[in-house]
């Protein structure tokens, strides 16, 4: 019987996780298919607890049931327990939930983007839960500095403290001097809005990456303009689907053709 998956969210029409789990079965040749459920907002645990019953074998998680997930899952990876929230299940034994955004982050960096990060400077954007998720897996990268900034420092300093390990936390008034690498990890590009920056962060040298994709938001178009080398966030979101895919089948897609694909 062909094993079935999906991905949650609300809204969902928009996801590509149907499209490029549909490339990595065909490119590997896994007899599976994969849907997109709109769950209701206060129906969460009981679309899941549904698709499992039809015999659903794992699952995708998108905004805004991630910590949900968590919360309903009754075994956790170690890295979605750092980033407390969860965008992968795999009903197999209960429910394990893991966190693949900070790995697919890391890998389209690094495989796609060539931007190795161990001894790099990091400013990363935004003290809400896409930046939560991504912070271990930066970490384990070693940069030589990795600093979070936000509009409310409160938050930014909670989650220092949270991870320890040298992270640095600062409002966005207090950036004044130049990274090698810049996240955007708020919700500014969602609004069409940008964070307010200070020029003095970017440099030739500097990659300006925003997690949103599929348009040219103000951030990519602020670094653009002082100089930074950029990049949007759909690398990212195949190489998280690749980890999950690789969680649930025991193979890795490769991602290159389907990143491409997508550009297309």
């Amino acid at each position: 019987m062909t094993d079935r998956y999906a991905v949650f969210g609300h809204p969902i029409a928009h996801s590509k996780s149907p499209q490029i789990h549909a490339a990595f079965a065909r490119q590997t040749g896994q007899d599976m298919t994969y849907e997109a459920i709109l769950a209701p907002l206060d129906g969460f645990a009981d679309s899941v607890t549904a698709f499992i019953a039809a015999g659903g074998c794992g699952a995708n998680v998108t905004v805004p049931f991630k910590e949900e997930a968590f919360r309903l899952s009754s075994r956790l990876s170690p890295r979605a327990k750092h980033a407390g929230a969860v965008n992968t299940l795999m009903f197999d034994d209960g429910i394990l939930g893991d966190n693949t955004d900070g790995a697919g982050l890391v890998g389209d960096l690094e495989r796609n983007l060539h931007c190795p990060l161990a001894g790099r400077r990091i400013l990363l954007l935004g003290a809400g839960g896409a930046a939560r998720g991504v912070i271990e897996p930066l970490l384990d990268q070693s940069p030589a500095e990795l600093v979070i900034a936000n509009r409310t420092v409160g938050r930014a300093q909670e989650l220092a403290e949270l991870f320890c390990r040298g992270v640095r936390a600062c409002g966005f008034d207090a950036l004044d001097t130049p990274f090698d690498l810049v996240i955007n990890a708020t919700a500014a590009s969602l609004a069409g809005e940008l964070p307010p920056l200070s020029p003095s962060i970017f440099t030739a040298e500097t990659l300006a990456y925003d997690m949103m994709y599929g348009r040219d938001t103000p951030f990519l178009s602020f670094a653009r303009t002082h100089g930074a080398a950029t990049a949007d966030g759909l690398g990212m979101l195949v190489e998280q689907a690749a980890e999950a895919f690789a969680l649930w089948r025991g193979v890795r897609p490769d991602t290159a053709p389907v990143i491409a694909a997508l550009r297309t």
